[in-house]
């Protein structure tokens, strides 16, 4: 009996844990969820929860209408901030194996930043010190994530131009850097210093931040 339910945690067929909890990391019932998100203890993966904003879902000017913000202008403004926060987290707590980005606008995953540090002890650390700091006028949630392996929390579909669920999917859609990018942060590119937007604080402040598509339209 031990080895059979060992052998199907997380999955569907286990009654008492939540499966989605267990390979996302989020569940869209939240504590409402019948079956139980176990948190862990320790994990090389944080999360930290609805952190990025999408210049294209926060564009609207003060009677409601939308403005228009292109897709190269959002690529540069996701550039930046990807940038901005890997080499941030990289700097102060460890080397980053991955960080992935949730582009899905369900409440659980929207904005999701997924890091996975070589290290469990410098997640560890990474939680403990940024649920006391702020970026970019809003704190940080930071929590020890259960996933490990992204290729069991993305949507097949999404990556093939398949999914019919589009942002509402309950699978990660995680957002793409730019190939520059990704060979700056992971190669051995040389690396821009940007100016700092996270704050150790208790009330949100300014910072010095990069022109992206929310300078230009005021929404922040």
């Amino acid at each position: 009996m031990g080895e059979y339910l060992a052998s199907i945690f997380g999955t569907q067929k286990d009654k008492v844990n939540c499966s989605f909890y267990f390979k996302i990391g989020a569940c869209r019932h939240g504590d409402r969820c019948s079956r139980l998100h176990n948190k862990p203890t320790f994990s090389q993966t944080i999360v930290l929860l609805n952190l990025y904003r999408n210049p294209q879902n926060r564009a609207q000017t003060a009677d409601g209408s939308h403005c228009h913000v292109s897709d190269v202008e959002v690529q540069e403004h996701y550039d930046s901030f990807f940038e901005e926060v890997f080499t941030e987290l990289q700097e102060k707590y460890g080397e980053i194996e991955e960080m992935n980005v949730c582009d899905n606008v369900g409440d659980h995953l929207v904005g999701n930043v997924y890091v996975k540090f070589r290290r469990e002890k410098d997640a560890e650390w990474a939680v403990a010190e940024l649920n006391n700091r702020w970026f970019n006028g809003q704190a940080v949630h930071a929590e020890l994530s259960p996933v490990t392996d992204f290729r069991e929390s993305c949507c097949r579909q999404y990556e093939m131009g398949e999914c019919t669920r589009g942002g509402f999917c309950n699978f990660m859609h995680l957002r793409p850097i730019s190939q520059n990018l990704r060979r700056q942060l992971y190669g051995r590119g040389p690396r821009r210093r940007s100016p700092p937007r996270f704050h150790t604080s208790h009330c949100p402040r300014e910072g010095n931040r990069r022109r992206s598509p929310d300078h230009r339209h005021g929404l922040f």
